[in-house]
């Protein structure tokens, strides 16, 4: 039986992990690092000078900025320079204004800005910027968590540095789970401890629907809402599933001022965590119970496996994310543990490679195929059907399968990443 301190540890966990966000994470994380430095500098930047890791240089090349129009890094840098509110953590730019939007494009054409790749470091999330102004410079630096500071300070004066100490930290305030444990938490937490899940299904839902009003991206969610696509796919519990999840990453790639509930520093893995279940719950008239332990499943099924994996990787966030809401889905079916870890076996034998190529518009149509396959691997399993130790990467213990997944996304795929990046910057 799961401990009171246990329980409070990881209920701390999801509330660190998953929190709202407005616009793709990374290049929002730029402008939390840019707003800090300005903030520190105590006047307007004349100059700014960023230097990230590639990693997250390719998740913000492509994507578009919250209430700007405008696609990629620059207008991040300027905004979070010029209106930005580091306290807002992820909603640091919810205070745009279009006046705002022509100052910082004004900051941008007289070139104010320089964007460069961070070189020599083995940090895949990693922000430096450098602000400059009134006879002052002013430093801040991301690194490891979309929001975590590990230095700031002011012409030489150091006002925080746990640049060494960050990642023995980290490693030292991570709460051990397993597959089990995640299991055993999310059907035994007292409801009232976890009710604030909810708030992923709120967020999340009103994300999709807005979007189904709107013009976003390539528009994959109302794509599927079509009345020729239904009479190819049916209207059914999967194509709503499949359509609100694709909705709500529409919004959110093509920079809507619509905020989402992020998991492990993603807006996409937060929606793809959260919709499947949300849909099938309301689609099977669960009760608010099960929609409550489903998405706690869900949620910390999907901080566990990034736990290993890293924040940013070669691999698609939407396999981690849709392993968790298979994981959510065979329990609303009225799976136990065994048909979850069967879930999670058949999840890993699927999708395990899916690259990621940056933060873009199109991650909608890979957020469908995840979620696609997280309703197949659910219902294998309820069939008593999983795939079996003596196929590819899949091992008898779950644990180990879900460590093999994360041992490719984090260490086999380095090459991958490195090509991908070297694609899209030679095409730019």
């Amino acid at each position: 039986m799961m401990s009171q301190q246990e329980r409070a540890e990881i209920i701390a966990l999801i509330k660190r992990e998953v929190i709202p966000a407005i616009g793709c994470t990374e290049p929002i994380a730029v402008a939390l690092c840019t707003a800090r430095a300005a903030e520190a500098l105590g006047c307007r930047p004349e100059r700014l000078e960023v230097l990230l890791s590639a990693n997250i240089l390719k998740n913000a090349m492509g994507v578009g900025i919250p209430g700007t129009g405008m696609i990629g890094l620059p207008i991040a840098v300027a905004l979070g320079a010029l209106i930005g509110r580091s306290e807002y953590q992820l909603e640091v730019l919810r205070d745009v204004t279009p006046e705002a939007v022509a100052e910082g494009r004004r900051f941008i054409d007289e070139k104010r800005i320089s964007i460069a790749l961070k070189e020599g470091i083995e940090e895949k999330l990693y922000i430096e910027v450098h602000a400059l102004g009134g006879g002052h410079a002013a430093t801040a630096v991301i690194a490891g968590g979309h929001t975590t500071f590990v230095y700031v300070e002011r012409d030489g004066a150091v006002e925080l540095d746990r640049r060494q100490a960050s990642a023995a930290e980290g490693d030292e305030g991570e709460v051990p789970l397993t597959l089990r444990r995640v299991w055993e938490f999310a059907m035994t937490a007292p409801l009232d401890e976890i009710r604030f899940i909810l708030e992923t299904k709120r967020l999340n839902k009103a994300a999709a629907e807005a979007s189904f009003a709107g013009e976003y991206g390539h528009c994959v969610g109302r794509t599927l809402r079509c009345d020729r696509e239904r009479r190819v796919m049916g209207d059914s519990i999967f194509t709503r599933i499949l359509s609100y999840t694709s909705a709500a990453c529409d919004a959110r790639m093509a920079g809507a001022m619509i905020p989402v509930m992020s998991n492990s520093g993603s807006g996409n893995q937060g929606i793809a965590a959260t919709l499947p279940v949300v849909v099938y719950a309301e689609e099977t008239a669960a009760s608010e119970e099960q929609t409550i332990r489903a998405l706690t499943l869900s949620h910390l099924t999907v901080v566990y496996i990034k736990q290993s994996l890293g924040r940013l990787s070669a691999l698609c966030g939407c396999v981690v994310a849709a392993t968790g809401s298979s994981c959510g889905i065979t329990y609303l079916m009225g799976g136990g543990y065994d048909q979850v870890a069967a879930a999670v076996k058949n999840m890993i034998a699927n999708l395990t490679g899916m690259i990621c190529d940056g933060a873009k518009p199109s991650c909608a149509m890979k957020l469908t195929s995840g979620v696609s396959t997280a309703v197949l691997s659910a219902m294998m399993a309820m069939d008593g059907r999983c795939v079996t130790p003596v196929e590819g990467i899949i091992d008898e213990d779950v644990d180990r399968c879900i460590h093999n997944l994360t041992k490719i996304g984090r260490d086999g795929m380095n090459e991958t990443d490195r090509i991908v990046l070297g694609i899209m910057t030679d095409k730019a």
